[in-house]
């Protein structure tokens, strides 16, 4: 199983850099790098929540969970 981590797509979708994520979310642009290359073993709802909030979508949106052997 696996979670894949969409935010690049998001920020793309609509046309928002990671340092302006970054900003408002309060953590650095490394750690949005993290995020979205997946390399996380966990993340905070708050910061989720702020993520969500900024790109105007849902978790589902930045969050998709593919099962094993799909």
């Amino acid at each position: 199983m696996a979670i894949i981590v969409r935010l690049d797509e998001m920020l793309a979708r609509r046309k928002k850099r990671s340092k302006e994520l970054a900003e408002y979310v309060g953590i650095t642009e490394q750690n949005i790098s993290l995020i979205k290359t997946g390399r996380i073993k966990g993340i905070r709802f708050n910061t989720l929540e702020k993520m969500c909030e900024f790109l105007e979508c849902q978790p589902g949106d930045i969050l998709e969970f593919i099962p094993e052997g799909k």
